[in-house]
């Protein structure tokens, strides 16, 4: 299954290539650490205590050289000199164990001020995904799968937020133990300096190139977690359909494949991370073979002294763990630059549905919608959905469209309250454009009932009143009395304290549709639009429901979107699209008279629900047959 890149105005589509862009990768980096830097006094904080430990751990060479020539200049002096040498080394033990835990102390405060930083810069990307994600407009969420959300939102994310604990402060910490120690080695023995850091330059390089190769790994691996969270959640949200058609094989087939590819690049970059790791370490200790094979014969010679010695092996010794981290700093980098690269990309994206500058909350007078020669498009350029569509819909007045599927009526609903722009002409309300309203006042002015009832893991009564948390109890049970479903609420074990279950599994196809009606009816919009809302309500129950929004809306503009027709009947007036076009409009009356499409459409439906009816068991009630089917 394949999804077309979102795009957004003024940012780069999300891509899907294979190749890398190095200049990115620096660009990523520094924009995390921005983002670190947006708390100063948190990042000044860490850097100190780094800064002391450092200082701390670099006190131990120096502790254990001069240990070492003490003891050795005492014992030349004799047996005499036993006791003050031992009264020495205790000295340079008690010392050595204070440094240590001095040490350990500002590591370990520098690590919690290094992960609290890093959790704060994750709880703020997390806090802007989710706001950019509700920003975003339904063609951006129509061209991506939620599953590659999620991923972005989850492990890119956190593969952001770790380089700030694990890269960037552990880098910083790693540049002061080098840069420190190789200033204390080459201002006492510049040659052993060179020996000892001549690892860092082969070490560097064939960490650079392990990290760059990384970057690459990353991207395909955070990919093939995004098909895998795409294979897991479809799995999920049609685990009755797979169960219906015992899929079960073809599933696991489908997901195995897919953990498969992921494993098989997570073994790349476990292979690249050693590689690398190997190289650093086997340049690490020839390095030090070469310092004690030097300083040996130097010692020897008399030109240096045993602690001197001790001094640069301990020198070495501190630096090591450090230089491990550099590989795990690199593979971090390498993790940050694909992740922070894939969750910039959907913060970057401007929304295309948006406030325009200066625009102002609607302030609807009589709240009159009109339609004026509206031509839509779902992609610049592609097939024309909608063309040259105007009507007007006044307060207390219904409209009925109908049409067959694919002919644009939920377009319609769409546009009302601009979950998509218009191409051409214009919607207005009052006359006033809706492009120059805020959005906010829009959608709170413009009631949707849409045919997909989703519900949300919550009570009854929390579905009901989602539009408007704090309703009263009389209006969420007036709502409910008008979509019919109140007397099946009060049924159940808790009433509206009752949680529906995910997405409402615990209810029927129908009274989820009756559940979405009464939290379209609650906050009492300006205009309200039923797309298809009906559907799976079965015709008698249908007709009650009918009746009682007619009421409950007397005094607003409607749109009814249905295919049943008798759903329509009573509208004030009913347009007929064919082909995004309306063809035909009227009263009910007059268009079964003018014999066209919509009379056509009646008469089939006219005829389905006789012959339906004939195949009943005669004088049988109709909630005994439906109960029997």
């Amino acid at each position: 299954m394949s999804h077309s890149p979102p795009t957004g105005r003024g940012a780069a589509p999300l891509s899907d290539v294979q190749t890398v862009d190095v200049s990115a990768m620096p660009r990523v980096l520094v924009r995390i650490v921005g983002l670190a830097l947006r708390y100063p006094w948190r990042v000044a904080l860490t850097i100190l205590t780094s800064l002391c430990g450092a200082v701390a751990s670099l006190t131990l060479p120096r502790l254990f050289g001069r240990a070492v020539d003490e003891a050795h200049r005492l014992l030349a002096g004799g047996p005499a000199h036993a006791a003050e040498a031992r009264h020495a080394l205790w000295v340079s033990a008690l010392l050595v164990i204070a440094a240590t835990m001095a040490r350990g102390f500002l590591t370990a405060a520098a690590g919690y001020q290094g992960e609290y930083l890093s959790q704060k810069v994750g709880y703020d990307l997390r806090l802007k995904l989710f706001q950019q994600i509700q920003r975003l407009s339904f063609g951006f969420h129509d061209r991506i799968h939620s599953g590659d959300l999620i991923t972005r939102g989850m492990l890119d994310l956190e593969g952001t937020r770790i380089f700030i604990q694990n890269g960037m402060m552990q880098g910083f910490t790693i540049v002061l133990l080098v840069g420190f120690s190789a200033y204390m080695m080459f201002s006492t023995e510049p040659l052993l300096a060179l020996i000892g850091l001549s690892f860092v330059p082969v070490a560097g390089a064939a960490l650079a190139r392990m990290g760059f190769l990384l970057r690459v790994t990353w991207l395909r691996v955070q990919r093939l977690m995004s098909a895998l969270t795409l294979t897991m959640e479809e799995n999920l949200q049609g685990i009755r359909v797979v169960r219906a058609f015992a899929a079960k094989p073809f599933e696991m087939a489908k997901f195995d494949q897919a953990a498969d590819a992921a494993l098989a690049y997570s073994y790349r970059r476990i292979i690249l991370r050693y590689r690398g790791v190997s190289a650093m370490q086997v340049s690490y200790y020839t390095a030090l073979g070469a310092l004690l094979w030097v300083g040996g014969h130097k010692v020897a010679a008399g030109e240096m002294t045993v602690g001197r010695l001790t001094e640069f092996v301990t020198y070495m010794t501190l630096l090591q763990q450090p230089i491990r981290q550099v590989a795990m700093i690199f593979n971090t980098a390498a993790r940050a630059t694909s992740s922070g690269g894939r969750l910039f990309e959907v913060l970057d994206i401007e929304p295309e549905i948006a406030d325009k500058p200066g625009a102002q909350p609607l302030k609807a007078a009589r709240g009159v919608l009109r339609f004026e020669h509206v031509d839509f498009a779902y992609d610049p350029g592609g097939k024309q959905i909608l063309s040259d569509i105007s009507f007007e819909v006044a307060p207390g007045k219904t409209l009925g469209v109908v049409g067959a599927p694919g002919s644009g009526k939920s377009t319609i609903a769409n546009l009302v309250p601009r979950f998509y722009d218009v191409t051409g002409g214009r919607i207005t309300i009052d006359g006033v454009d809706i492009r120059d309203v805020t959005l906010a006042s829009l959608r709170e002015y413009v009631g949707l009932v849409q045919q997909e009832a989703f519900l949300f893991d919550a009570s009854v009564g929390h579905n009901v009143a989602y539009a408007d948390p704090w309703a009263e109890e009389e209006r969420i049970v007036g709502a409910a009395k008008t979509a019919q479903i109140h007397e099946h609420i009060a049924g159940l074990p808790d009433a509206y304290e009752t949680r529906v279950g995910e997405r409402g599994v615990a209810l029927s196809g129908g009274q989820r549709q009756r559940m979405s009606i009464a939290r379209g009816v609650v906050p009492e919009p300006g205009i309200v639009i039923f797309d298809d809302s009906t559907a799976a309500i079965d015709a008698v129950t249908e007709k009650k429901v009918r009746d009682a929004i007619a009421h409950a809306t007397r005094t607003q503009a409607t749109i009814v979107i249905a295919h049943r027709l008798s759903s329509l009947m009573h509208a004030d007036e009913i347009v007929v699209l064919d082909e995004g076009r309306i063809v035909e409009r009227g009263e009910h009356p007059a268009l079964i008279a003018r014999g066209g499409i919509y009379a056509d459409l009646y008469a089939l439906q006219t005829r389905a629900d006789s012959a339906a009816a004939m195949e009943e068991p005669p004088g049988e009630p109709p909630t005994k047959r439906r109960a029997r089917a």
